[in-house]
């Protein structure tokens, strides 16, 4: 009608079993908030483009067009006092439906010789959890790269591509 006012209308009240199915899939067992896979990787993208860190490891999307964020590349620079010195090496990345609770699978598109690498550059991924990063992962293949049993292993051609 003409020259009423409204009332207002009162403000939903949600009960817990409501909101059940969107808040369930963010906790994991024992009650710990886990963060959506899409968010994560924004997070994770963020951080790789803003270059935090010493520089030594670097990441980023592949395709900037990725919307899954699924092809990241990653960068590492080879520890100094090794054979991997003064080089710079080259991974690919691909991150599942499962990351973070699934380690990606990381390849090495430098041709390298270290422990824990295979004849067509994969990695053996060891250690993975929930909060493991990507930045995480390729600090510590940096970190094998200077483990006495890899540091002084002859090394193909400097440029050298599987």
């Amino acid at each position: 009608r003409r020259g009423e006012t409204k009332k207002p209308r009162p403000l939903s009240r949600f009960s817990a079993g409501r909101l059940a199915h969107v808040v369930s899939p963010m906790f994991g067992s024992g009650g710990a908030v886990t963060v959506p896979r899409n968010f994560r990787l924004l997070e994770e993208l963020e951080k790789g483009e803003k270059g935090v860190g010493d520089g030594t490891v670097s990441y980023g999307l592949s395709d900037s067009e990725d919307i899954l964020m699924s092809h990241w590349t990653g960068t590492i620079i080879g520890p100094p006092g090794t054979v991997f010195d003064c080089r710079i090496y080259t991974l690919q990345i691909e991150c599942g439906e499962r990351y973070p609770q699934e380690p990606p699978q990381v390849r090495f598109l430098t041709s390298v010789v270290m422990s824990g690498v295979d004849g067509n550059g994969n990695i053996a991924i060891e250690n993975w959890t929930g909060r493991s990063t990507l930045e995480s992962l390729l600090t510590d293949i940096r970190r094998q790269m200077a483990l006495p049993c890899n540091r002084k292993l002859p090394q193909p051609p400097e440029g050298t591509m599987y």
